[in-house]
């Protein structure tokens, strides 16, 4: 009895292999990227928060420092104690200086709002600083428009903190 040559199997198992072997490497690779995007974005939010943080302590600054600003002060006159430039409201946008390394990517727009007692009976304005930090600002922006956040579609790697302070 005479054996028929089988040829021809070696090369579709070695091609099934080879297929599979890339296919896991090309997961492996989508996976680690992933990962990567997603540590750098955790470091960027973490960025954001501070550069908030730093606009919440400049802005509560701003408030101390106008003249107007003052705890003993007992005129229910809301005239008295004002957001700096003067108004009940202001808005201030800035860009962290590159001298700030890691922080110099974001920009920071700061609000403050000086609200009077509702009930109008002499107590105390409340200001409330609100600090919004983000990496794309919007075009065009200036010092006294708002900044963040963007009014235009930000890309995938967009990131925003915001904080609020009220005292």
């Amino acid at each position: 009895m005479k054996h028929a040559r089988q040829s021809g199997f070696t090369i579709v198992s070695a091609i099934f292999i080879l297929v599979v072997l890339a296919t896991l490497g090309a997961f492996m690779v989508t996976i680690s990227t992933t990962q990567q995007i997603g540590s750098a974005l955790d470091v960027q939010g973490t960025r954001a928060y501070q550069a908030a943080r730093s606009g919440i302590e400049w802005g509560v600054y701003q408030v101390q420092a106008t003249p107007a600003y003052n705890f003993g002060h007992t005129s229910p006159d809301l005239n008295t104690r004002l957001c700096p430039g003067g108004t009940t409201s202001s808005t201030t946008s800035f860009a962290l200086p590159a001298t700030a390394t890691t922080l110099s990517a974001f920009t920071v727009t700061v609000t403050c709002t000086a609200t009077a007692d509702p009930r109008g009976l002499g107590g105390p304005i409340i200001f409330t600083i609100t600090a919004t930090a983000c990496n794309q600002p919007q075009s065009g922006w200036t010092a006294t428009s708002v900044a963040c956040p963007p009014t235009s579609d930000p890309t995938n790697l967009y990131i925003e903190r915001r904080l609020d302070v009220a005292f």
